[in-house]
């Protein structure tokens, strides 16, 4: 019997060391991942992607009913302002994810009042403009998400200006 003992605890070691490092890492590699399939437009860029098909699935099981629009964001260069103009009579909503896959703020064309908004998301430390929203994250990276319902899928012509008008870009020298 203590001929196995040693391999057996050896054996749990290494997966206990394997479990911690997939809960620890894998949120961050599932978030590139997503970075990279939704930032067509580049980082710190808004992108406003097709309707999802059974062939075109950026992310993993994406509504057939709704338009998405995403900005992969880097902080390191200073804050983004994220601006959101809601479709009127349509429900959208902006959530933002950080690095490590967590939601860090959503907001809804119910809570906006149906009016435009904008958000600023930075750092601790990092300067921002007075009087500006702020969502504050510990992580660099992420991604804004905005989603646009749809009644069917043919009205994504007559909608796309008006989702076209939310943007996102790194704030310059904010004062």
């Amino acid at each position: 019997m203590r001929n196995w003992f040693g391999p057996v605890l050896l054996g749990l070691i290494v997966a206990a060391a394997t479990m911690w490092a997939a809960i620890l890492y894998l949120p961050y590699g599932l978030m590139d991942i997503a970075m990279n399939r939704l930032g067509q437009g580049g980082i710190n860029s808004m992108s406003h992607g097709n309707l999802a098909t059974p062939e075109r699935q950026p992310v993993v099981r994406p509504s057939p009913d709704l338009a998405y629009s995403s900005c992969p964001y880097d902080l390191s260069q200073g804050p983004l302002a994220i601006d959101v103009v809601p479709v009127p009579g349509r429900y959208s909503s902006l959530s933002l994810f950080d690095a490590a896959t967590d939601v860090i703020f959503v907001r809804n064309d119910v809570e906006a009042a149906g009016k435009p908004y904008r958000i600023i998301v930075a750092r601790e430390g990092q300067v921002v403009p007075a009087g500006a929203e702020i969502v504050r994250t510990d992580q660099d990276r992420g991604i804004a998400l905005i989603r646009l319902l749809l009644r069917e899928p043919a009205e994504i012509g007559a909608l796309d200006a008006a989702r076209r008008q939310s943007s996102c870009r790194t704030v310059i020298n904010p004062k």
